[in-house]
């Protein structure tokens, strides 16, 4: 076989789904900014709810739209998995990120988020049957330095929050939630994309809800701007942001997606230095640059593949 042959050719990615890819980077980097400015207006645990309850309502208009049908083969998921996969996707790191940017800021928020894929490793090691190799072992070993610079004191400005160290691990659990949401996804039978969306939306904000009734009472009226918000966050944030990614998977494939993860961090850091004033330090931008190295790494071989080399 020549040289030639045994490249693997450029995949065909359409130009559209380079666009898709680039919005979806930007949309969900803008998340935590307003997510901050929600906050100003509106209590954590129900600024998650709202968001979650507007996207599910959205999400299942669409999945009505398409048919409505959950599972595409005759296996069915127990109500244990669904009921996990909800909390882990949308009801527990909603909480945990409105909670917790009530102590951090907006990028260090979007900077935790950066981790995610590395969390996957270890997990999907011991649960999915996919073996850490020493290249994933070394990019998972640059991540957790970076994840040390983040939540060092110095990692950036205090906000002077005497909750802050418990803001920076709830956002930190938040990245965890998504990883874990990740590996049960994995074991579910073969469904609709929009129609799992939609269930496991309206899972995370039932239970969502009953935590906000319980911790915070009866849901406040937010204030005029707060509401505008929210609705921002639900309509965009979330139900077309998973729908874009839905879009992205069917037209480029997962790992093509994947390269969202790159742009999530960078977004975060810029709006909040643009739009909301936050004042980093050095070492933010060296935690940001080591955890992006670390996802590269560890994902080196699906990026070479993706991009065409040999």
């Amino acid at each position: 076989m020549s040289s030639a042959s045994a490249k693997v050719s450029s995949p065909d990615i359409p130009p559209s789904a380079w666009a898709m890819v680039a919005t979806l980077g930007v949309v969900w980097g803008a998340s935590f900014m307003f997510i901050e400015l929600a906050l100003r207006g509106m209590s954590p645990f129900w600024l998650a709810a709202s968001r979650i309850l507007l996207a599910g309502l959205v999400t299942t208009l669409v999945w009505q739209v398409r048919g409505g049908r959950l599972y595409t083969g005759e296996r069915r998921a127990g109500w244990p998995l669904m009921l996990g996969v909800g909390a882990a996707s949308t009801a527990l790191p909603f909480m945990a990120l409105s909670w917790g940017q009530q102590y951090v800021t907006a990028g260090f928020a979007g900077v935790c988020m950066g981790m995610m894929p590395l969390l996957v490793l270890p997990m999907a090691h011991f649960f999915a049957d996919e073996r850490m190799s020493v290249r994933k072992t070394i990019g998972l070993a640059v991540g957790f330095v970076g994840v040390c610079v983040l939540i060092g004191p110095q990692a950036f400005q205090s906000s002077g929050a005497s909750g802050e160290m418990l803001g920076r691990l709830a956002c930190l659990g938040a990245a965890t939630c998504y990883a874990t949401s990740s590996i049960l996804t994995r074991r579910m039978p073969p469904v609709d994309p929009v129609g799992l969306s939609a269930v496991t939306l309206w899972i995370g904000g039932a239970l969502v809800t009953g935590v906000a009734i319980a911790v915070e009472g009866w849901p406040p009226i937010p204030t005029a701007g707060a509401l505008w918000v929210i609705v921002v966050l639900g309509l965009v944030q979330t139900a077309m942001a998973n729908l874009l990614r839905i879009m992205v998977i069917q037209s480029a494939g997962p790992t093509f997606t994947s390269l969202v993860n790159y742009q999530v961090p960078v977004w975060s850091v810029v709006f909040g230095i643009v739009f909301l004033g936050e004042a980093v330090e050095a070492t933010l931008f060296l935690a940001l640059g080591l955890i992006l190295a670390g996802v590269a790494l560890s994902q080196w071989g699906a990026l070479r593949r993706l991009f065409g080399k040999a």
